[in-house]
């Protein structure tokens, strides 16, 4: 599982490391970052499964900001998934020259040992490669394979984590760095960063196996599972949705039409005295939606992995943000999936117990430079002194942590 992230050179970050942990926070004021740091999940997951680097950053609304430098690095540390006290941890690195077209400057891949004084034993290099030029389509690339003795040339136009893992899972690799390769490749490419649009879930679409990032195709999603999972889909959220307020809802489905049942959209049965009759996502409400995708989202998710939510809280009222805050957290806690919420809302940080503070990160800007930064609350200089004197939807809106990290 994903422990940490370095971005250096990343859009607005000069160097910051976001924290994961089981259920973690993401919070800051508008225009803070917290978009920008979660864009580089996005970009790890498609580059871990082969997207050519220069399509990712296409398809980034914000394509000016890479253009402003040479190069930016992305770090991921991953440790084993089935195993919490292993002392071992994979470095992964990509550097990406942005000259021209982006393509690969450096990529490493290493194993660190950890002491069970907390220092490293050792510090194995599994792949790296050497520094890429601006034109050569080719990076060379060193493998401790006897059977790859000399450094190959690979294309730079995408990951070389991405290239290797085809290798790995065929076993013609050494068993090192089949299993770091494969280990850090699957928690990569297994994060999904989700930020609901209703709007575009109120007409049919075509199945996908994959959620995309605005969950336009959910219904696709959820049409596609076996019956055996369909069927507990439709139970859990038809569950949530009935503790929801003012909705009558009795039961929910992805239902699909068409001569091969190839476009699906969700639809539920609402309850009012003794009318029932049935509601498809055209007059489903917005927050209804955002509400029972996100929950799906989670459902659909393979154990292990990040599923990332983007302000979650909106469209939502209290209770029903209340709500799906602790079925995010009951779920996920069952499937050992991590999870990650962005927020601007101090009323949502006043549900965060303070058990949970050490898994808040804030996101915020320098005042000098401008750039953006994230700091742990629990690295806050004097911060029991500042929950003494209030909780941290209170601090978050009277400005007190923004000005605690400038220090």
């Amino acid at each position: 599982m994903i422990k940490t992230i370095l971005l250096e050179n990343w859009k607005g970050f000069q160097k910051s490391i976001l924290h994961i942990a089981p259920f973690m926070v993401l919070t800051g004021a508008n225009g803070s970052g917290k978009s920008n740091a979660l864009g580089a999940l996005r970009f790890l997951e498609c580059s871990a499964l082969g997207v050519a680097l220069a399509d990712i950053l296409r398809a980034d609304e914000d394509q000016a900001w890479y253009r402003r430098q040479e190069r930016f690095a992305l770090e991921a540390v991953v440790s084993e998934e089935d195993n919490e006290k292993s002392n071992t941890d994979f470095v992964y690195r990509m550097e990406v020259s942005t000259r021209g077209k982006a393509r690969i400057h450096t990529e490493s891949l290493r194993q660190i040992t950890w002491h069970r004084t907390g220092t490293p034993e050792s510090d194995i290099p599994l792949f790296f490669t050497d520094a890429g030029e601006s034109e050569p389509p080719v990076i060379r690339t060193h493998l401790p394979n006897p059977s790859w003795p000399a450094p190959w040339p690979w294309d730079r136009k995408s990951s070389i984590l991405s290239q290797l893992y085809p290798f790995a899972t065929a076993q013609v690799v050494n068993p090192t760095l089949r299993e770091a390769v494969i280990c850090v490749r699957e928690a990569l490419s297994t994060i999904c960063v989700i930020d609901p649009v209703p709007s575009l879930m109120h007409d049919y679409s075509w199945p996908s196996y994959s959620l995309s990032h605005d969950a336009a195709n959910m219904a696709d999603v959820i049409a596609i599972l076996d019956d055996a999972r369909k069927k507990d889909m439709a139970q859990l959220l038809t569950c949530y949705a009935q503790k929801l307020s003012a909705t009558g809802i009795s039961a929910i489905s992805a239902r699909t039409v068409g001569p091969f049942n190839a476009d699906a959209m969700l639809c539920c049965i609402e309850n009012w005295g003794t009318d029932s009759f049935c509601v498809d996502a055209h007059d489903m409400s917005e927050a209804t939606l955002r509400f029972l995708t996100i929950v799906a989202a989670l459902a659909t998710r393979p154990d292990h992995s990040l599923l990332v939510v983007e302000d979650m809280e909106r469209s939502l009222d209290p209770s029903s943000a209340q709500l799906l805050l602790d079925a995010l957290r009951t779920q996920a806690k069952k499937r050992a999936i991590d999870i990650m919420i962005s927020t601007h809302n101090p009323a949502l940080l006043e549900s965060i117990e303070p058990e949970r503070t050490p898994f808040v990160t804030l996101c915020h800007r320098n005042t000098e430079t401008g750039g953006c930064q994230l700091t742990l609350l629990e690295d806050l200089p004097m911060l029991l002194k500042l929950l003494s004197s209030g909780s941290q939807g209170t601090l978050a809106r009277e400005g007190k942590l923004e000005a605690a990290a400038q220090g």
